[in-house]
């Protein structure tokens, strides 16, 4: 497939997981790539996909509305144009009940997968409207409806809300908004770690409860792939779905989150 050919897209937490994926199948498939991430492991991708692609690596923290603009910018830069915009960032910080988070970490969990997709999301929305055309994916959670994870289903629910009145307000002017809501899904142990503090007795416990959850609630008993998320987030993007926005696509083997 070559449907990607000659577009410019720009994919966040692109070092590791879901990011990367989407990033080399894109690549295959004819994309010129900006890849953006706060880990310098992005310009390891940057080396692997620079003989199928035109990429640019970059590092930012897009927790910062400042660096979501200068990587947006230095795309346009470099390639004149903005096509896809695959919004990547986030993931659960913490998981344990409401009750034992600090303050602090609430706070931190939606900076974490709220923001960078609304402050990327305003970012690069002038230079897809002065074209007349864009599609942006946002890559949301089932975890919306989930336990142990309350702060962070908070934040991606404004991630929900955010797809859905941004499609309201650009479908009339050629940029498509959509999202995906990624289930469990196996990947690679991080090589850098979202909580690098080691997870006491209790937390293990914690997190043991949203696995037994996520596979209970998925119709399929199953984690997901890299590539089975990497799939629908390549379809959103592309023009297969042009008549579609504002949609939040559930990826949890029947799970709708």
């Amino acid at each position: 497939m070559n449907r990607f050919h000659e577009k410019v897209a720009l994919i966040t937490g692109a070092a590791q997981g879901i990011g990367r994926r989407v990033a080399e199948r894109m690549a295959a498939e004819g994309a010129k790539l900006i890849l953006v991430d706060r880990s310098e492991l992005v310009f390891e991708v940057q080396q692997q996909l620079a003989k199928d692609s035109q990429v640019l690596a970059l590092t930012a923290d897009l927790e910062q509305y400042e660096e979501c603009n200068r990587v947006m910018q230095s795309a346009v830069e470099r390639f004149g144009r903005l096509d896809v915009l695959v919004n990547n960032v986030g993931g659960t910080i913490w998981a344990k009940p409401f009750e034992h988070y600090e303050a602090s970490q609430i706070e931190a969990e939606v900076r974490r997968s709220l923001f960078p997709t609304l402050w990327c999301c305003h970012a690069a929305l002038p230079y897809m409207l002065q074209q007349g055309s864009g599609a942006i994916v946002n890559v949301s959670s089932i975890a919306t409806r989930s336990v142990n994870r309350v702060p962070y289903g908070a934040a991606k629910g404004g991630v929900n809300a955010l797809t859905a009145c941004l499609a309201f307000e650009t479908a009339g002017r050629g940029v498509r908004v959509n999202a995906t809501a990624p289930g469990g899904t196996e990947a690679p142990p991080r090589v850098i770690p979202r909580n690098s503090a080691e997870q006491s007795e209790q937390e293990k416990v914690w997190y043991q409860q949203i696995v037994d959850q996520t596979l209970d609630s998925s119709l399929m008993k199953r984690y997901g792939t890299l590539d089975e998320q990497a799939a629908a987030i390549l379809f959103l993007a592309s023009d297969e779905a042009s008549y579609i926005t504002g949609m939040i696509m559930p990826v949890g083997g029947g799970d709708q989150g």
